[in-house]
């Protein structure tokens, strides 16, 4: 499955202490058991000090293969764990309203 394919290339990378991989296909017109709209929630302690684009950029470079064969959207949510222990949550995601809207 993409989404364990997702978790262990992750926490391979990063070694969050959370890590949340959430299949939103279903929010989509996609095929139902479909695995190509997901968003990532990471706490790690390799993002402090790095800006919102550096941390985005890891998250894409360790998902390469994935995002340019299989991946269609990747939400990214990315925290230091102090900046989680604020949150304990990511925003929702908005329901897809279509390929033309």
């Amino acid at each position: 499955m993409l989404e364990e394919v997702i978790q262990t290339k992750l926490h391979q990378q990063l070694s969050p202490k959370h890590l949340d991989v959430i299949n939103e296909s279903y929010m989509h017109n996609v095929a139902p058991g479909s695995e190509s709209h997901f968003k990532v929630i990471v706490v790690s302690e390799q993002f402090e000090g790095l800006r919102l684009i550096a941390r985005h950029r890891i998250i894409n470079q360790t998902l390469a293969d994935e995002l340019a064969n299989h991946i269609h959207a990747l939400a990214i949510h990315t925290y230091t764990p102090s900046e989680w222990l604020d949150l304990q949550r990511a925003p929702d995601s908005p329901m897809c309203l279509g390929g033309d809207k």
